[in-house]
């Protein structure tokens, strides 16, 4: 059995227990073969929700992308536990939004001398059978930012090619964790189910549909609809678009928020 715990959403849904946060951010761990903690959210709050919950430790981290409100955190983890930590190299890199800085907050040398940090653009067995899926191939919409750059040595439009998601293979199918999803919702299920080589049924986190708009948004919703056995949208989702998603799929769309678990089968 693997179980999905919600450390940091956007929101809180259930009371209890008492005392547990939201921000703009997302984190959450895998209880799988191993705990694995996937992003730390905007601040403490992750850390803080973690040690309320009486949660196991964690024995590695994967950051899905380089933004702050999903790196964060990640000091607060890092002095508390033995992490291993993995992640597309571009998570390191400035990047801008509007003229403000959005990427991680952390020097790479501060994150160096506190846990081993394993690099990768291709796909890697975290553990067994949860994969860090690296780079996206991007054949349909992908959700990224209008204004928004990023420093290579120079200045260059941000395609957020850093973006990853974590692919859990269960009893019942992948389950596929969302970060922000930047790669899009379409793209990362299909490289998830090359790279697992089984088909995605059930889908936690944020899915970027803020993005998108119109026809193609309700396009995105009705592939939804038919794909997967249920989805937990949350973060980039925009509530707009998790209401619709609930009203399209009724049972089969799990609202959540801070402190929320899901059991995978």
């Amino acid at each position: 059995m693997v179980e999905v715990v919600i450390l940091v959403d956007n929101k809180v849904v259930n009371l209890r227990p008492q005392g547990l946060k939201a921000e703009w951010g997302f984190s959450a761990l895998i209880k799988a073969k191993e705990v694995i903690l996937f992003d730390t959210g905007q601040t403490g709050v992750a850390f803080g929700n973690l040690l309320l919950l009486k949660e196991d430790k964690p024995t590695k981290v994967v950051l899905s992308h380089g933004h702050y409100d999903h790196t964060g955190g990640l000091m607060n983890f890092l002095r508390s536990f033995d992490l291993k930590l993995y992640t597309h190299p571009d998570a390191f890199l400035p990047r801008f939004y509007k003229g403000d800085y959005i990427g991680i907050p952390f020097k790479k040398e501060q994150i160096s001398a506190y846990t081993e940090v394993v690099e990768h653009r291709e796909p890697i067995e975290v553990s067994k059978d949860v994969w860090a899926l690296g780079e996206i191939p991007r054949k349909h919409e992908q959700a990224l930012l209008s204004d928004s750059y990023i420093v290579r040595g120079r200045r260059e439009f941000d395609e957020i090619k850093d973006d990853q998601s974590l692919a859990v293979k269960t009893d019942g199918g992948v389950a596929l964790i969302l970060g922000c999803c930047h790669a899009g919702i379409r793209n990362t299920v299909e490289y998830a189910e090359e790279v697992v080589g089984d088909e995605v049924r059930f889908v936690v986190g944020g899915t970027h549909l803020i993005a998108f708009k119109g026809s193609k948004l309700l396009e995105i919703l009705n592939w939804i609809e038919k794909k997967f056995d249920w989805i937990a949208p949350c973060h980039c989702t925009g509530l707009t678009n998790e209401f619709l998603l609930k009203e399209k799929l009724g049972d089969r769309c799990k609202i959540i928020g801070s402190g929320d678990r899901l059991t995978l089968p």
